[in-house]
């Protein structure tokens, strides 16, 4: 049998590094969090607005799962590709919705691109990412800043921490969200009227 000890000493140390930069996360979150809530929640409230997450690459998977959870809390979301967005999705952005933009560097060229689009079509944007000084975050509205120290893989080069902290920061906004406003098991059950979660909330 193969000897698996350096693998498995890898794989926990990856999963110490996630947990470290989660601890470090949660500290700031109060001041990480309220400005981008604060956004949403005018936008959801008066003009009756979308929150649209975009990104690219591993980014742009995350932002889809944001989405998801989003829209299954009661906040209406969508996904939008960042390079399709450059190629006319954009059209999906309308007056009143909220961008959710992702990028670790902050400098994704197609992100950063639609982030300016959507601003100067007056819609407002938040920004995902490590780095506070980034061309991103400093043309958002709101950041949410995702600093950490590593990646959690051997070669410090796979989106991993960077993944990980920015779906707990969605997982966090939603969170939020729902506390809110009040968003019970019944509203949830709404939304979920097929599989396991649909018949654990619609007994």
């Amino acid at each position: 049998m193969a000897d698996l000890s350096k693998a498995i000493a890898a794989a926990t140390s990856a999963i110490d590094i996630e947990i470290s930069a989660l601890t470090n996360f949660a500290q700031s979150l109060e001041a990480n969090l309220k400005p981008a809530l604060e956004i949403i929640l005018e936008a959801i409230s008066e003009t009756k607005g979308h929150v649209v997450v975009t990104g690219l690459g591993k980014s742009g998977l995350v932002g889809a799962k944001i989405a998801a959870t989003l829209s299954s809390t009661g906040t209406p979301s969508f996904f939008l590709h960042s390079a399709d967005a450059l190629h006319g999705d954009s059209g999906a952005l309308t007056p009143g919705d909220i961008l959710i933009a992702i990028s670790n560097s902050g400098e994704t060229a197609e992100v950063n691109a639609l982030a300016t689009m959507a601003k100067g079509w007056g819609n407002k944007v938040i920004a995902i990412t490590k780095n506070a000084n980034s061309t991103l975050a400093k043309s958002a509205n709101a950041v949410i800043n995702i600093a950490f120290d590593k990646e959690a893989d051997p070669l410090n080069l796979a989106p991993t921490t960077s993944t990980t902290l920015t779906i707990a920061a969605g997982d966090a906004l939603a969170s939020a969200l729902m506390a809110h406003r009040g968003f019970t098991s019944e509203d949830f059950g709404k939304r979920h009227p097929g599989g396991a979660l649909g018949k654990a909330t619609n007994k």
